[in-house]
């Protein structure tokens, strides 16, 4: 027998889809260098991100709109804002990238979400007033 022929109401839900949701993802990210030696600046970096959608993505991928929010060049890591419609792009093309000038390499995604959450995981608000990579000359 059934919940109704038994007395009892049936459960009801809901589904609900939220189309374009956020406009933005941000991805914690940390640059591995096994080897040591020269550590990119924010520039370098940034052209690094490039690089590696360009390389497997071609031009259309090296024309994503990727920020750098944040660039620790201490710690080789980052925090990265792209298009959500490109967040498979750009987390593949950083996976798959192995050599940076010649050395090994390799990208850790720390951390993927539609806000961003601040080092000690408390505060939810987005650091998108904290630097535009944009605006960086390369040489």
């Amino acid at each position: 027998r059934g919940p109704a022929e038994r007395g009892m109401a049936a459960a009801a839900f809901e589904r609900r889809v939220l189309r374009r949701a956020a406009e933005h993802h941000y991805l914690r990210v940390r640059l591995e260098l096994p080897d040591g030696g020269a550590r990119p600046n924010a520039a370098q970096f940034k052209q690094l991100v490039v690089t590696a959608l360009r390389e497997l993505h071609g031009e259309v991928g090296a024309a994503l709109p990727v920020d750098v929010l944040t660039y620790e060049e201490k710690t080789l890591s980052a925090i990265l804002r792209v298009i959500s419609s490109g967040l498979v792009k750009l987390w593949s093309a950083l996976t798959l990238l192995g050599f940076y000038q010649n050395r090994r390499c390799a990208f850790r995604v720390l951390q993927s979400c539609l806000f961003f959450l601040s080092p000690n995981q408390t505060s939810p608000f987005l650091l998108a007033l904290s630097g535009n990579s944009r605006e960086l000359v390369l040489d």
